[in-house]
């Protein structure tokens, strides 16, 4: 039988951009969720024709679902918390996966614990197809590309223009992901090998249309995938610039938590405090809040001495309607069978270079400075 898209949490703020933008590249994907009637009501909305219920909690719901050749898109967050089952059932079931997680510890989860079964299954796992992470593999890409052999450090650095500071752009989704993210380590790529840190361990400052914007260290799939596309790489640093000035303070809370937070007993009451504040999928911006969104995200590739040899910075639509459509792009690519070796890959392994930019190029994230 052909493969499907099957699309897990289609009736959540971001499953819901994402299920229109599956219908609208001509796709018939399977919308899946907890609620019979609020799947009818979006199959209704988006013109989709198959829905089936299934929850988080219980992995055979999705098993049973599943078959060889599907492509399981996934958008239920936070991850940590709620995406355990839907890989492991993509796993088992020999389906392609592909997800919108930005958290660092389900990244590792995922790479740890299934990236060898998957690579000897022959199953090709994306995690991370968003705005979380694929702008800064995009850039990364471009910039280790433009610098070539001699480059061995790649910052990234992403931010969000246009949206005058405001975080209403922010879904309940991310931020509860985002609060969760922050009481456990992240990571980076140093002295070529992985490195667990706390977030916001480092600080630095991007140029970004002329003007100085500070961002904070966050893990994020580039230190994962980049250094094994590019081997001569030996650091590999992704940082979050949404806060702007706010940068030092994070940084400073980071530094004072990091001790009391290595106690089990202080991290699981944080994490505890944490989801009563921001329980999940609770919506997220409107249209016109998304419109005044732009993502922006800059790469500096850097030689053993510290000479910066090129930078690329790309510019997309706003995130989560970037999101939706990377999504669909690789649930589309994937289901005709041209996704990259197995494994639990980054989005330049799994598409090549060239595919990786046409692709992004589709939805209408490009590369607005093009190297030194």
């Amino acid at each position: 039988m052909p493969g499907r898209v099957v699309l897990f949490g289609a009736t959540g703020f971001t499953g819901r951009l994402t299920a229109a933008a599956l219908v609208g590249r001509g796709l018939d994907p399977l919308l899946v969720g907890r609620s019979g009637s609020a799947l009818e009501a979006l199959a209704a909305d988006v013109g989709a024709e198959h829905t089936a219920v299934a929850d988080a909690s219980d992995q055979r719901s999705l098993t049973r679902l599943l078959r060889s050749g599907d492509v399981l898109v996934t958008t239920v967050g936070p991850f940590l918390r709620h995406g355990r089952s839907a890989a492991t059932a993509a796993l088992e079931a020999g389906a392609t996966y592909l997800d919108s997680t930005g958290e660092p510890a389900f990244l590792r989860w995922l790479a740890e614990t299934l990236g060898g079964r998957a690579e000897r299954a022959g199953v090709v796992m994306l995690p991370a197809f968003g705005y979380d992470y694929v702008p800064g593999n995009l850039a990364g890409g471009l910039a280790v590309h433009a610098a070539g052999p001699r480059a061995t450090r790649v910052d990234v650095g992403y931010f969000v223009t246009g949206s005058g500071g405001d975080l209403g752009w922010v879904s309940g989704g991310t931020r509860a992901s985002s609060a969760g993210a922050m009481t456990l380590p992240s990571h980076a790529w140093r002295d070529g090998r992985l490195r667990l840190e706390r977030t916001a361990a480092a600080v630095r400052r991007f140029d970004v249309s002329g003007r100085a914007r500070e961002a904070v260290s966050v893990g994020g799939s580039e230190p994962l995938s980049l250094p094994r596309w590019a081997p001569q790489l030996r650091d590999v640093t992704v940082y979050l610039g949404w806060g702007g000035r706010l940068a030092r303070p994070v940084q400073a809370l980071s530094l004072a938590a990091s001790v009391p937070m290595r106690l089990g007993p202080v991290r699981a009451g944080v994490g505890a405090a944490a989801r009563r504040l921001f329980p999940g999928s609770t919506g997220g911006p409107d249209a016109a809040q998304r419109a005044r969104a732009r993502t922006l995200v800059v790469a500096e590739a850097f030689d053993a001495g510290g000479s910066r040899l090129a930078r690329v910075v790309v510019d997309g639509p706003s995130p989560y309607d970037l999101t939706a459509e990377l999504l669909a792009w690789g649930a589309e690519t994937a289901l005709a069978g041209t996704v990259g070796r197995p494994g639990v890959v980054g989005p330049v392994e799994g598409f090549g270079l060239d595919g990786l930019v046409a692709g992004c190029a589709s939805v209408g994230l490009r590369a607005v400075e093009p190297g030194d």
